[in-house]
């Protein structure tokens, strides 16, 4: 590339002719609207420290919901599960359900960032962070409901596997201890990468702040200053965790398909379960980061940072994944269809047009119908209005899809004497509502304080890139750094 036809993103340089071209590309790409680095950073930083009435009411809300689920929780512990609607056939229901749910919502949001940041993709920048912290309160949520779900909740200790008098250990042979191997593994390389790429916003923080938050962000970013060897350093643990989290992903969602597919349950047993899941989770796991990207840019008021190309490659990402999920989805009805079991061609007919079409119908126009009507387009994959509707929507979508899996499928085995149908209690359904409530209550308090855009990889990203004119049109050029 010659230095005649590179031109850079300054206010002073050869496009200074040629403005309205030079704000259009300002305006569409965050990489070519380099603003000074104060400014940057009190953008940044206002969003952490201006607090309007707005968020006290909505965190009184969320944490009133939180100590709901606690005061239930307790309820159900003192009187047994009894107080909830499982029962024979259907012993896995909500819970389960909770648990599936949120570990995929969990495991998409590191995948994401990890993902497009070893495919060198640069519109990741501003949103990685917010979905790295979807994975940790995601996954933090999911690791409750195993103890929920336990009845007895203060036995917990009996599923981790340690010395005791009695020599009673956990099956090794059994995929709920692969589950917790799994999920405990996945949540502290997510922590560790989420921290790691912390570091250098905290620092900015810390020399911008005064009082409390100082002294807080100071003991935090560990002395961090800027150091060539601090960056070289942070590079190759970021790269490391990169390439170790995306095989950790499908393996651990993987197995939690596993905790299905290895038992004879009609509409469990099957093989196609493991990439299946894998693609459900990141489905949904897409859906959530986008619902917090639209609700992070107008409450914080980012738009200067999460703008409309960032909106374009994740809806596309979630088209793609809808594509993805459809051709699973049918697939995992067919071969048992052909094969003719009698209780899986009683299970599809309930859905097609039975009790429980309404809610399968209403999947499939969630996960189906409306991501391939509205994202085809780029105006409407650009709209945050439409985003947003599309996201809750295939979340509202996935969740139908893990409780037809867990307690809809239970109710129906080979003895039709013993079929039945799930209906939740109040305990579980408080409970789960209340779970949703506990992720976006620690969500709300992350906002406040830590910075929810790595500006420290928006300013390498402005520093990278410059602007190349080919022919009559100009584009963006990246110089990579050693």
């Amino acid at each position: 590339m010659s230095a005649s036809n590179v031109i850079q993103p300054g206010p002073e340089g050869p496009l200074a002719a040629e403005g309205h071209e030079m704000e259009a590309l300002k305006e569409e790409h965050l990489m070519v609207d380099a603003r000074p680095p104060r400014e940057a950073n009190s953008l940044l930083l206002k969003s952490m420290t201006k607090t309007s009435p707005w968020f006290w009411i909505v965190g009184a809300a969320l944490g009133s919901l939180v100590i709901t689920y606690l005061v239930v929780w307790s309820y159900q512990m003192w009187f047994g599960l009894g107080v909830t609607g499982l029962n024979r056939p259907v012993m896995w229901a909500l819970y389960i359900v909770n648990f599936v749910y949120f570990i995929g919502i969990g495991h998409a949001g590191t995948f994401i960032s990890a993902a497009l940041r070893v495919l060198k993709i640069e519109w990741r920048r501003p949103i990685s962070r917010a979905a790295e912290i979807v994975t940790v309160f995601g996954l933090t949520a999911a690791a409750m409901f195993p103890i929920v779900h336990l009845g007895r909740s203060w036995k917990f200790y009996w599923l981790l596997p340690y010395p005791n008098v009695r020599q009673l250990w956990p099956s090794y042979h059994s995929p709920l201890m692969w589950d917790l191997t799994a999920i405990l593994t996945y949540l502290t390389c997510s922590i560790l990468f989420a921290y790691i790429a912390l570091l250098p916003d905290l620092a900015m923080a810390r020399d911008h702040l005064t009082g409390w938050r100082h002294r807080f962000y100071a003991l935090l970013s560990l002395g961090w200053r800027g150091t060539e060897r601090e960056w070289s350093s942070q590079e190759m643990a970021l790269n490391v965790f990169s390439y170790a989290i995306i095989p950790v992903m499908f393996s651990v969602h993987t197995i939690v398909s596993w905790d299905f597919a290895m038992a004879i349950q009609p509409g469990w047993h099957s093989t196609i379960f493991g990439p299946y899941f894998v693609i459900g989770a990141l489905f949904s796991g897409t859906g959530a980061v986008l619902i917090a990207l639209v609700i992070l840019r107008k409450t914080l008021h980012l738009e200067h940072f999460l703008r409309a190309e960032h909106f374009n490659g994740m809806a596309m990402l979630l088209l793609i994944l809808s594509l993805a999920w459809d051709y699973f989805y049918f697939n995992d009805y067919i071969v048992p269809w052909y094969g003719q079991d009698p209780v899986e061609k009683v299970q599809a007919q309930i859905l097609a047009h039975g009790w429980a079409a309404p809610f399968w119908y209403l999947m499939l126009f969630c996960n189906v119908l409306l991501p391939a009507a509205l994202l085809w387009s780029k105006r409407l994959r650009t709209s945050p209005v439409v985003i947003f509707v599309v996201a809750v929507a295939v979340n509202i979508g996935m969740y139908i899809e893990r409780v037809i899996i867990v307690p809809f499928s239970l109710g129906y085995n080979e003895l039709p004497a013993s079929w039945g149908i799930y209906i939740p209690h109040i305990p579980e359904t408080v409970i789960s509502i209340c779970a949703f409530a506990l992720v976006a209550f620690l969500y709300l308090l992350f906002t406040r304080f830590f910075p929810m855009i790595p500006i420290w990889e928006v300013y390498e990203g402005q520093m990278m890139t410059s602007l190349r004119r080919v022919g009559k049109a100009l584009m963006q050029a990246r110089t990579e750094s050693d």
